[in-house]
């Protein structure tokens, strides 16, 4: 869940990798490889330190370098919140930009899709540390993703920094981290603005649904004994908020439509989702603020948003007014179409891949 709610949402997470490993079978591209990279004693800004941490990734493609040891094709590509690197590994994603002569075709890049702290394979609560757990933010999430770059993959420069919902949010602060790190960003679905209004309410709302649950029981709620009912609201808001209103009357025309395409949604995340790693996941946005530093910015910047996200609305005028402050930034948001899914159209690049194109060929270094 998260401005990133990734289809960003684990309706990025949990309904888009599904059928991962089967998908990429089919498609032109090759099969992504896994791995983990652990930090030794990682110390979060919260003071709190993991002696281990586990960062899974996939890639795909293989890293070169030029004459002056520089990485020149590597992308590092984010998830959004409940997600993880899987959810790209589809036909809506994948299919349209890793093949032969598309945009980010894999036989040229290196493709990087980390799965972030408390996400997919890396180090989370359910792990076993429930709500012991270090508390864990966006900045913590970028710096775990930095070092695997560089201290696990070798890389030291990227072509390409992107991300959705929440990995867009990540992508506003990479730049701003690491300035000289990229030739470009790309973040979908996302403000460079603190989480506050409708978005951090709705936040809230799942956050204390689940630390007021009583079968919570401070994170301890024994192991196969079901998950708290409180997750089941945290799918509610999830679906709610994931797509627009246009689609969710199509698939839910009667109150018994609703209620049966809803309950089949609740009951995907419950089976596959963490009460814990869900809450985590939501407080993590507690230190997002990207707004004081957007002049550090020096990569070119494509920020893309669709009209019809209710997470990022663009009636707030946010994103027009801050994309002025970076140096060299500019903004497009899609319009609402039949082929638009709300938040969730970050994840379907035919909306936007063209755009993509564009910002790789601006920014392809002289030689």
């Amino acid at each position: 869940m998260s401005p990133n709610m990734n289809s960003t949402l684990r309706i990025f997470a949990t309904l888009l990798s599904i059928s991962a490993t089967s998908l990429v079978l089919a498609a032109d591209y090759p099969t992504p490889t896994e791995g983990d990279f652990t930090i030794r004693d990682f110390k979060f800004q919260s003071g709190e330190t993991l002696p281990e941490l586990r960062i899974h990734y996939r890639t795909l493609g293989k890293p070169e370098k030029d004459a002056q040891g520089k990485t020149t094709n590597a992308v590092l590509i984010m998830h959004g919140t409940t997600g993880s690197g899987a959810q790209f590994i589809r036909p809506e994603f994948a299919g349209e930009l890793f093949g032969k002569d598309q945009p980010l075709e894999a036989t040229k890049f290196f493709i990087v899709l980390p799965d972030g702290i408390g996400h997919g394979k890396s180090s989370k609560p359910s792990d076993g540390m429930h709500a012991k757990f270090p508390h864990c933010g966006y900045l913590d999430m970028v710096e775990a993703q930095y070092r695997l770059l560089t201290e696990g993959l070798g890389v030291n420069h990227a072509r390409l920094v992107m991300g959705t919902s929440m990995g867009g949010m990540h992508t506003w602060l990479w730049g701003e981290l690491h300035p000289d790190f990229m030739d470009a960003l790309m973040p979908l679905a996302s403000l460079p603005t603190q989480i506050s209004g409708r978005n951090r309410a709705w936040r809230r709302m799942v956050i204390d649904a689940i630390r007021n649950d009583p079968a919570w029981d401070g994170g301890e709620y024994p192991a196969g004994a079901g998950q708290p009912p409180s997750l089941r609201t945290a799918a509610e808001m999830l679906w709610f908020m994931s797509s627009n209103p246009v689609l969710r009357q199509k698939d839910a025309p009667s109150l018994a439509k609703t209620d049966e395409v809803l309950d089949k949604f609740v009951e995907q995340i419950v089976k596959t989702d963490d009460a814990n790693d869900v809450l985590y996941a939501l407080e993590a946005s507690h230190d997002y603020d990207p707004g004081p530093n957007l002049a550090k910015i020096q990569a070119q910047l494509l920020a893309i948003n669709s009209a019809d996200d209710l997470i990022n609305p663009p009636e707030l005028g946010i994103l027009e007014r801050e994309i002025k402050r970076v140096p060299h930034g500019r903004a497009v948001v899609i319009s609402m179409s039949d082929k638009t899914r709300g938040h969730g159209s970050h994840t379907i690049a035919n909306l936007w891949k063209d755009q993509l194109l564009e910002l790789l060929k601006e920014t392809e270094p002289s030689h």
